[in-house]
């Protein structure tokens, strides 16, 4: 069985990653399996095991086996970096597990203000419970960004680009000022995972991606994931295990699989969504087109300078249109469905409104018309492009005179 190196390109890391061959056997996919209890040889054996807390001992089935080491390994070579990666049920999961594993009551944390809004809420709600005090700062303000840190900022959350509207912060400086004031860095890197931007090389700490999204890829399962270098790895793996997370060997094996074809499907869908983008931003009942890969976007510098790729996520802000129109064109598109995750195989469609979960920085952003504020976040899955071209046109047709 091949091994990946260094100079592997991105796709044939995704092929190969995690897959050892004392763990796949014969087969090309590691095996499901399936246990609660592990059984030992002897009792030299159990008491042996007990000095081990890593991947690849058997010990009891919350560490899991060799389908979930196979792909936390899979994962953390894909990320560049890395030391190892916790899978957790669910990305939000990765997110509370990876804020809980840096902070302690009394310490701060300092959030973006645009992240993701589940994000928010554990900022903001469980970690405020547990005695961690939340600032969200606006990423863009980089002096108020240094100015919010004390002698208590321990840690600081990323998001790029932002939940919804798409900003791509500037993740080295924010980051390097982090380390500078002796805090960590965390992010949550879903949009592009590390094949698309290599969170850690880029100064981050810990790297958090809903593997829900592009990793499961088909909407069938739930997942989440964080990595990190050695040091925070371990924070990692002992709060994770002190909290009982865990994933199934059944979850394991879906992501595995869709991990193989992540690549050709981030490609797939960013020329689709590119194309998508290009076409909204003529058309006059659009103010602003928000897709980090789009010339004019915001953030598209950033984007360009850090990022070796994309995804089919972005979103874009109606033109003074009302609340109305807004659900009636979403009503009459027929190839995207109303739902929420997305880097599924499947196109959505979804309205929000960003100064609902915005405290440090404006909505509209600043130098936009008061009126344009009502945004649809489109996610481009692998349908034809043209075809999703025409079914926006038909929507934008439909509520023309309403």
């Amino acid at each position: 069985m091949s091994k990946t190196r260094d100079d592997h390109r991105s796709a044939t890391r995704a092929v190969l990653a995690g897959r050892r061959e004392e763990w796949t056997g014969r087969v090309v996919n590691t095996p499901i399996w399936r246990g609660s209890t592990h059984l030992y040889a002897s009792e030299e054996e159990r008491q042996e095991s007990l000095k081990y807390n890593e991947d690849g001992h058997f010990h009891y089935g919350r560490r899991g086996a060799p389908t979930q080491w196979s792909l936390a390994e899979a994962l953390t070579q894909l990320e560049p970096g890395a030391d190892g990666t916790m899978l957790y049920p669910s990305g939000t999961a990765a997110l509370a597990g990876a804020m809980m594993s840096v902070l302690e009551p009394g310490e701060v944390l300092l959030v973006q203000d645009n992240v993701y809004e589940p994000t928010r809420s554990i900022a903001s709600g469980l970690l405020k419970r547990w005695g961690v005090e939340a600032r969200f700062f606006d990423p863009a303000d980089h002096d108020a960004y240094a100015a919010a840190f004390d002698d208590r900022t321990t840690a600081v959350m990323l998001e790029t680009p932002g939940s919804l509207t798409m900003e791509v912060p500037d993740i080295p400086h924010l980051s390097a000022i982090a380390r500078e004031k002796g805090a960590c860095t965390l992010v949550d890197n879903t949009w592009a995972t590390g094949l698309g931007f290599a969170a850690l090389e880029h100064g981050c700490d810990i790297s958090i991606t809903a593997l829900t999204k592009h990793a499961g890829g088909h909407s069938d399962v739930m997942m989440g994931a964080a990595s990190a270098g050695k040091k925070h790895y371990a924070k990692l793996r002992h709060t994770a295990q002190s909290l009982g997370q865990c994933v199934s060997p059944d979850d394991a094996a879906l992501v595995s699989r869709g991990l193989r074809t992540m690549p050709l499907r981030l490609q797939q869908t960013s020329t689709s969504a590119l194309k998508v983008a290009q076409w909204l931003q003529q058309r006059s009942e659009v103010a602003h087109v928000l897709c980090p890969m789009l010339e004019g976007s915001p953030g598209h510098e950033l984007w360009q300078r850090d990022f070796t790729g994309g995804c089919g996520l972005f979103s874009f802000v109606l033109s003074g249109h009302t609340d109305a129109q807004r659900s009636a064109f979403v009503n009459h598109l027929e190839l995207f469905g109303i739902g929420y995750s997305w880097g599924g195989f499947e196109s959505l469609a979804l309205p929000f409104d960003a100064a609902r979960i915005r405290s440090a920085s404006a909505w509209p952003l600043p130098g936009w018309r008061e009126e344009d504020r009502l945004g649809i976040r489109l996610a481009i899955g692998l349908e034809d492009a043209d075809d999703l071209i025409a079914d926006l046109d038909r929507a934008f047709a439909a509520i023309k005179h309403s």
